[in-house]
């Protein structure tokens, strides 16, 4: 994102803040750290998959200093591995003001292939894993009466799931509902909350043949999958003082496709 003039880039300046993004170790999540990290902010990333987690943290403490990255492997579904992570937030850096909810699930295919085990799975990463970091997340902000959650959803969130199951799409329409009830709860300590909702990004967990992605394309209006950083982009923006009365809403994030 780019902000002509330097009014418009110090808008978008992060420095002396600290954001959380969960799911960071691959994909959006880590395209959203790196993009947080040049906009000046400390960042603490945190995933289950350690291995993944590890490699990420290491490339970006390599562009951006030691200092400024934190990894914690987490299990956010687990409320005593939330504190956890929390409390090694507070021990490094004192403060939270932004968190990005990201960390999540996803399964293919039709209800019969969706078994009770993996729709308890899915939800518990995406929904109740973001539930859990908010709430633990929320008395810092309220400490200094500031703060930005930002929630990734997706375009199943909307119009159902295309090809993701119906556990995926569950938990992203609740998410949704999540934003808009936490945006009003927390509206009064001068903390938003807004959800992204992106379409179909071209990263990890995605894998398509190429000619189902030549399918999927031709259904988006812009003719292409969207990037990691089009998504860190509009994290950035609700993260930034350019954000501050927006609260209670979803930033479509997916190449005009029809989401309704």
């Amino acid at each position: 994102m780019e902000c002509p003039g330097p009014r418009g880039a110090a808008l978008l300046d992060l420095t002396g803040q600290v954001a959380l993004v969960t799911g960071g170790g691959r994909g959006i999540g880590r395209a959203v750290a790196e993009v947080l990290l040049e906009a000046g902010a400390s960042v603490v990333i945190a995933s289950r998959g350690a291995a993944a987690l590890a490699a990420a943290a290491e490339a970006l403490a390599a562009t951006h200093g030691d200092q400024r990255v934190l990894a914690v492997p987490t299990d956010v579904a687990d409320e005593a591995a939330v504190a956890a992570l929390l409390a090694q937030l507070v021990a490094r850096h004192g403060q939270l003001d932004v968190l990005v909810n990201n960390a999540g699930l996803i399964h293919f295919g039709p209800i019969d292939q969706i078994t009770p085990a993996s729709w308890q799975a899915v939800l518990a990463a995406n929904l109740t894993g973001a539930y859990l970091c908010a709430r633990a997340a929320a008395p810092l902000m309220q400490q200094r009466r500031h703060g930005r959650i930002i929630n990734i959803a997706s375009v199943s969130g909307h119009t159902g799931g295309i090809s993701a199951g119906v556990d995926y799409a569950a938990s992203k329409g609740g998410m949704l509902a999540f934003t808009k009830t936490l945006a009003r709860d927390l509206a009064g300590s001068g903390i938003t909350v807004n959800a992204i909702a992106p379409g179909q990004i071209d990263a990890d967990p995605l894998l398509l043949s190429a000619e189902a992605r030549q399918r999927v394309e031709q259904l988006i209006p812009l003719g292409r999958l969207g990037t990691p950083r089009e998504v860190a982009h509009a994290v950035l923006f609700l993260a930034s003082p350019m954000a501050s009365y927006i609260t209670g809403a979803t930033i479509d994030v997916n190449g005009g496709i029809l989401k309704r």
